[in-house]
C-alpha cells in the first residue's frame, strides 16, 4: 500500500490534485499510522525545489490534514477509546504506547502532543488518549495547530533542502531528506533511551536511601 501511495503521488506531483492528495495521506496517517505521510510530504518537498508543486501549498496541506487527522483520532478516543484500550493485552507494543502517553499526559500536559507527533506510533496513541481521558477540545485544538505546523514545516523543509543539494537528481535528494529524517528520529529515539536509563538509575538509587532513613526515623 506504501508503494501505491508514493507512485500515485509522482504521478501527480506537477498537477492541483497533490494538494488534496498530501492532505488527504496527512489526515489518514492521524488515525491509521500505516500510511506513509511523513515520506509523501519530504517527496513533495524534493519536487518543490523545481517550482511544482508549490512549497507553501504542500505546507498548508500537510499541516492541514494532519490537523483534521488528529481531531479525527481524538474523536475516536472520545466515543471509543475505553473499549479500545480494554481490548489491548498488556506488554504489547499498543497498549505499552497508550501508557507511555497517559503518563506523559498527566506530567506535561498539551506540550506532550507537540513532542509526540516526531515520535513513531506515538502520535496516533496520544490523541486517542486525550480523548479518552476527556482532555479539553478547545486546548487540544491548540497545541494540535502548533503539533501538526510544526511537524509541516519541519517535514517540507528536509525534503526542500535535500532537493536543494541535488536539484538535478530528485531521486537522491529524497534519499537524503529521508537520510536526515531517519538520523533525527534515531537521536531523539536514543536520547529519550538515555534519559530514562538515568532516570531509572536516580530512583533505583534513592530507594535504598530512602528506606534506610525510614528505619533510622
Amino acid at each position: 500500500m506504501t508503494d501505491a501511495i508514493l507512485n500515485f503521488l509522482h504521478q501527480v506531483m506537477t498537477s492541483p490534485w497533490v494538494y488534496v492528495a498530501l492532505f488527504a495521506v496527512a489526515m489518514i496517517d492521524g488515525f491509521f499510522p500505516v500510511v506513509p505521510s511523513e515520506t509523501a510530504i519530504i517527496t513533495a518537498g524534493v519536487f518543490a525545489v523545481s517550482g511544482e508543486p508549490n512549497v507553501f501549498g504542500v505546507a498548508v496541506a500537510a499541516m492541514l490534514g494532519a490537523f483534521a487527522g488528529d481531531h479525527v483520532s481524538y474523536l475516536i478516543g472520545r466515543t471509543g477509546g475505553v473499549r479500545l484500550r480494554a481490548r489491548l493485552r498488556p506488554g504489547t507494543g499498543r497498549a505499552k504506547a497508550f501508557d507511555w502517553a497517559e503518563r506523559a499526559l498527566a506530567e506535561r500536559g498539551g506540550l506532550v502532543l507537540v513532542v509526540a507527533r516526531y515520535i513513531p506510533g506515538g502520535r496516533t496513541a496520544t490523541t486517542i488518549s486525550m480523548g479518552t481521558v476527556g482532555y479539553p477540545l478547545r486546548s487540544f485544538s491548540f497545541f494540535d495547530t502548533l503539533a501538526a505546523g510544526s511537524w509541516a514545516i519541519y517535514s517540507v523543509l528536509i525534503g526542500y533542502l535535500g532537493g536543494m543539494a541535488f536539484e538535478n537528481d530528485p531521486f537522491k535528494g529524497l534519499l537524503l531528506g529521508l537520510g536526515i529524517a531517519l538520523t533525527i528520529t534515531v537521536v531523539v529515539e536514543v536520547t529519550r533511551y538515555v534519559r530514562k536509563r538515568k532516570n531509572s538509575g536516580k530512583d533505583l538509587k534513592g530507594e535504598p536511601e530512602a528506606e534506610l532513613t525510614r528505619r533510622q526515623g
